[in-house]
């Protein structure tokens, strides 16, 4: 499985513009700059309901409303007043419910018109390159939301027929978003590549900003001493050797072999040169300074000390901004990939039918899953080993992490396909060196998908064609 990628702002259209979702949606509060709003979406479904308000002006209202007309055309396809009146009314709740200053109304319904127009370029996109939504994931979309407000569906849609909205008009728009996720994750995934140079310079900046208290690093060591009173001659001497002891650390040769043959201190003969993993403050200051901006694997010196020249490798740095520690959760799942012979409804409920089974105890998981699952775990019962935080996509990791072990999650839709989830244990576990930079991956992967989608969205509305009406009341 992919680690992070894109996902959903379900019907932030409609239901939450601006309060947290307002990066989500594009859409500044006051005093951000004016612009197009093209920030990536965020990465859970995220929907809050703006406070309710029976007695308000807005879609509830009797009044008669203004003959509706086109502000703006996209490639043909026009946006309406109305369009923009109804998603105006709600970025204002929103942000009257979040606080401070209220931007000019009519600052906020250029802010929203803009975003219209992003939105249908990108559906346009997707309907041109065959990106389709099954019911399946939209009423999975729709319980998402529910959930998130703490609500039933039926509690749902009471609620926004208060509000004014109808039930196919809610779901409308859940397809449009999950519409617009699906291009994202297919148009700008490939765009980005994370390298080990890339999670270098990302460490480094996190250590730059760090409290040396704070860190924990591991050091090779080899020490060349210099006597006390040592002669012109016998300090070159011994900054030759200590020389040659960091090219042939330098050119490849094993740490530990150069530590035994030519270091003075005693952790080259009996810890192969290393002094272990230990708060910074307990080195010696010219040790956490020479190495600070090093990534692990990192070897500086000769460096000059009183008693002698030093090289110093980085063989371990408990990483600032990554955890240590983590809880760890261990599943298998059953994997089946959509086409036009299988649709996500007729998948979950084959999915179902095997949830079912289990529960009653007339199949088991993972011989459903190695008869069954379209995943390369398949051999394996579904087992998908033990994961860190982040590891698979957000979908998938939020149904996993409402399980408790032996619990089997409802059918779920992600970019893969349909999978049916076993958590089989958890465990907390400190993670090693190459996890906390995997992590760290991920980091920079998020601030790099940003990056990209921003890229490719300015692209997309940069290509369509926009031709602006009267201006939106």
């Amino acid at each position: 499985m992919n680690q992070r990628a894109f996902a959903l702002a379900l019907a932030a259209a409609l239901v939450s513009l601006m309060a947290q979702s307002a990066a989500a949606q594009g859409l500044r509060p006051s005093g951000a700059a004016a612009g197009t709003g093209l920030s990536r979406p965020s990465a859970t479904p995220s929907v809050t309901l703006p406070p309710e308000n029976r007695n308000s002006s807005g879609n509830n209202s009797t009044a008669p409303r203004a003959a509706d007309y086109i502000v703006a055309v996209v490639n043909s396809e026009p946006i309406t007043n109305n369009e923009v009146r109804s998603r105006l009314a709600r970025a204002e709740a929103q942000l009257a419910q979040q606080g401070g200053a209220m931007p000019p109304r009519d600052v906020l319904a250029r802010e929203v018109l803009e975003r219209l127009i992003v939105e249908r370029a990108q559906l346009q996109q997707a309907k041109e390159s065959g990106v389709k939504v099954d019911d399946f994931a939209v009423s999975q979309a729709e319980q998402g939301v529910a959930r998130q407000n703490n609500m039933t569906t039926d509690e749902l849609y009471q609620r926004l027929a208060r509000d004014g909205m109808g039930k196919e008009r809610f779901r409308e728009e859940l397809r449009n978003q999950l519409l617009q996720q699906r291009l994202r994750e297919r148009e700008v995934e490939a765009r980005v590549k994370v390298s080990d140079l890339d999670i270098d310079q990302y460490l480094r900046e996190q250590q730059k900003g760090m409290d040396v208290a704070s860190m924990e690093i591991n050091l090779g060591h080899v020490l060349v001493l210099v006597p006390e009173n040592a002669s012109p001659v016998q300090v070159a001497e011994r900054q030759a050797r200590a020389q040659r002891a960091a090219d042939r650390v330098r050119g490849g040769e094993d740490f530990a072999t150069v530590a035994r043959e030519l270091s003075d201190a005693p952790e080259g003969q009996r810890n192969n040169g290393l002094l272990g993993l230990r708060p910074a403050d307990r080195y010696p200051e010219l040790f956490v300074n020479s190495t600070l901006g090093l990534p692990v694997g990192g070897i500086v010196g000769p460096v000059r000390s009183p008693a002698g020249f030093h090289i110093l490798k980085v063989v371990e740095r408990v990483t600032a901004g990554v955890p240590t520690t983590v809880t760890q959760s261990h599943a298998r799942h059953i994997l089946l990939r959509t086409s036009p012979q299988l649709t996500e409804t007729a998948a979950a409920a084959r999915l179902a039918d095997y949830r079912r089974r289990v529960l009653a105890g007339q199949a088991d998981f993972a011989v459903l899953a190695r008869e069954h699952s379209q995943d390369g775990s398949s051999k394996e019962g579904g087992d998908l080993g033990w994961a860190n935080p982040g590891r698979y996509v957000p979908e998938f990791e939020q149904a996993m992490n409402a399980l408790k072990p032996g619990d089997i999650s409802e059918p779920l839709v992600s970019r893969f396909g349909v999978h049916l989830i076993q958590l089989i244990e958890r465990r907390e576990a400190k993670l090693t060196q190459r996890e906390q930079r995997e992590m760290a991956r991920d980091t920079v992967r998020e601030k790099k998908l940003d990056e990209a989608y921003a890229t490719w969205a300015q692209e997309l509305r940069g290509r369509a064609y926009v031709e602006y009406r009267d201006p939106p009341q």
